[in-house]
């Protein structure tokens, strides 16, 4: 497990590219033999991902920074499958099949998680940190909760669908959802907004290898770039915007944990006002 330490937005104008890809943005997050694991002191979240190939599962163990008995002890998580083909999540016995842009909830306590594909389903996990139990649950796209937002003529024609959230699937303090663009739009999450009282993370996928999307995070007067390959992520402290612009088409998860679930609860950023 990889950890990342918290920063303040003090920080951030002394930072050179280095420095801002290796606070904020994760790469070489899906290995075939392991569950690959990033440790956010942001709202203590928690990012993972594995691309199992033929063979014996691979099995979510607790890292040691955790210092618990098994990886789910005192937390929740989110599974989605950014691969191409369909996957396997074994949960204490029960199989999960989760097709491309499924999404798995896997509650507090649950104590054996096994991964399973050929090597074209990629699982991305995040996870919070949680103080109560709430069911295991599968949902796909058509389960989701869609939410159609931007325009052609501001090239951020986008569907938002809503996962895990007060309205949907429920969970302690994880929310999550999966963004697609519209063919012709590349703008994500414009206009900008922060979370005063949560930590995002951004996994962008569905990029071809030569393309990238642009992030740009930091405070709306301090703006920053990252430039982000496939299946690369962006963690966001509370402080940072977070939006995109891609190359190519493109989709992402959003993932956040914090005080509290309620999707609606931004500080907007208005284009006229970023620097």
């Amino acid at each position: 497990m990889r950890t990342r330490h918290a920063t303040s937005p003090e920080q951030v104008p002394g930072f050179d590219t280095e420095a801002l890809r290796a606070h904020y943005l994760v790469e070489d997050l899906f290995p075939a033999d392991r569950v690959e694991t990033v440790y956010s002191h942001h709202d203590r979240l928690v990012i993972g991902g594995v691309s199992p190939g033929p063979g014996s599962p691979v099995r979510l163990d607790a890292p040691e920074t955790l210092k618990a008995d098994y990886f789910l002890q005192r937390r929740e998580a989110g599974v989605v499958n950014v691969g191409t083909a369909p996957g396997v999540v074994n949960v204490d016995g029960t199989e999960f099949e989760l097709v491309p842009k499924a999404v798995l909830y896997v509650g507090r306590g649950a104590r054996e998680v096994t991964f399973a594909g050929n090597g074209d389903a990629a699982f991305y996990l995040v996870s919070t940190p949680a103080h109560a139990s709430h069911p295991t649950t599968l949902a796909n796209l058509a389960d989701a909760t869609p939410v159609s937002l931007g325009e052609q003529r501001t090239s951020n024609e986008r569907t938002i669908y809503k996962f895990i959230h007060d309205e949907g699937i429920r969970s302690c303090q994880l929310v999550l959802g999966v963004t697609e663009l519209a063919d012709g739009s590349m703008w994500n999450t414009m206009p900008a907004h922060t979370h005063e009282r949560r930590t995002e993370v951004y996994l962008y996928f569905g990029l071809d290898p030569e393309h990238r999307v642009v992030h740009l995070m930091g405070e709306p007067t301090q703006t920053r770039n990252l430039v982000v390959a496939d299946r690369q992520a962006v963690i966001s402290p509370p402080w940072s915007i977070h939006c995109g612009f891609g190359t190519a088409s493109y989709a992402f998860v959003w993932a956040m944990g914090g005080e509290n679930t309620a999707y609606t609860d931004v500080v907007p950023a208005p284009i006229d006002t970023l620097q």
